[in-house]
């Protein structure tokens, strides 16, 4: 795959809803709207979930996943913001593809 391709797996039926804690100990859970990968890297797009499942307005958060010393996959920020720009734009660029 050269460096510019993006492969995503995309379900608008059921989007998983998965529950990430804050530094503060604070329990948000999120919908996994979309799943990308970038430069042979994936990461999920989220959006938050309001009570009773639905999509809360507010801005898709990106995470990157990785692995921990035990092998389990795990979700984890971007803390570089050339590589949070790529794949925002990249996203972007899907959904606007899928919209036309």
């Amino acid at each position: 795959m050269s460096e510019n391709e993006n492969e995503h797996e995309h379900e608008h039926e059921q989007d998983e809803v998965i529950t990430l804690v804050d530094e503060d100990g604070r329990e948000t859970d999120f919908a996994v709207i979309d799943i990308i990968e970038v430069e042979e890297e994936r990461y999920a797009i989220l959006l938050p979930v309001e009570d009773g499942d639905e999509e809360a307005e507010g801005e898709a958060i990106i995470l990157k996943f990785e692995q921990d010393e035990e092998g389990n996959e795990i979700l984890v920020d971007i803390e570089d913001d050339e590589e949070w720009e790529k794949v925002a734009d990249a996203w972007e660029e899907m959904v606007t593809q899928e919209e036309s």
